[in-house]
């Protein structure tokens, strides 16, 4: 079993998986994950600490960096 690691909060649903298509289009494998009732409150993601997209381990360097160059 592999160890997945947060490389990024969003406060939205939407930019998450945004981000996380972007790194399926890279080749990178990656979870979005958020306490909002499978996006159907997303009210609740934002009390509870946002929307996290993970990523495993070995992939977490090469994700950031897709992520910073989408960001700029």
């Amino acid at each position: 079993m592999c160890a997945m690691v947060i490389i990024r909060n969003f406060q939205y649903r939407p930019e998450a998986e945004l981000a996380a298509s972007v790194l399926e289009n890279n080749g990178i494998k990656s979870l979005v994950s958020s306490d909002d009732c499978g996006g159907w409150r997303p009210s609740l993601a934002t009390g509870t600490g946002g929307v996290n997209l993970l990523v495993r381990e070995e992939d977490a360097e090469k994700a950031e960096e897709i992520i910073n160059s989408i960001e700029d």
